[in-house]
């Protein structure tokens, strides 16, 4: 995903349709880093037809169907998510949004790590996995300005970007430092 898509609205309201950029509520801080996984993947699966199956997260996190039943439970009863036990999973509006809330987080660290430090993608997507439970609003949304702000530098004549590559390459060319003894 390019960076300046980043700070475009990923939550459309269900009823009206406005686009809303999604701040999270102290409901969400209540949530556990395995309970926001969960969120996000019900989330990623869901897409278009808005259903996940509990197979499918089972298979998708790489856990057993009696975590992702536990898991369903927690959140049915948090209001985060509307499961029965065999059926589809669906989220609930307030789930919606602390999903999207994380899935945005997980995509502006995953970008951060691949178009701004040039790390793999595979090795960004397991970093933005561990760091997007970790990181407080505050912390994402400087993030967020800093991505803009080195876009927007590149716009503007100076490659910051390009820059930060050299001097990777640079320091990288010259080998681990020797001790001295």
């Amino acid at each position: 995903m390019p960076l300046t898509k980043l700070g475009k609205p990923n939550y459309n309201h269900k009823k009206t349709g406005q686009a809303i950029t999604i701040m999270v509520t102290a409901k969400n801080k209540q949530l556990s880093a395995s309970l926001e996984d969960y969120l996000e993947a019900i989330f990623n699966l869901a897409g278009e037809s808005e259903v996940a199956r509990s197979k499918d997260i089972a298979e998708l996190l790489d856990v057993s169907k009696s975590s992702v039943t536990g898991a369903l439970r927690v959140l049915k009863k948090k209001g985060l998510a509307n499961y029965e036990p065999y059926g589809y999973i669906t989220l609930t509006e307030s789930g919606h949004i602390a999903a999207a809330e994380v899935a945005r987080k997980h995509q502006i660290l995953k970008s951060f790590f691949v178009s701004v430090l040039g790390v793999q993608p595979d090795t960004a997507h397991k970093a933005a996995c561990k760091a997007e439970h970790a990181l407080g609003p505050a912390i994402i949304h400087r993030l967020l300005s800093f991505i803009e702000f080195v876009t927007q530098s590149g716009k503007d004549g100076y490659d910051v970007l390009a820059e930060f590559e050299r001097f990777c390459q640079r320091k990288s060319s010259r080998g681990p430092k020797q001790k001295k003894k």
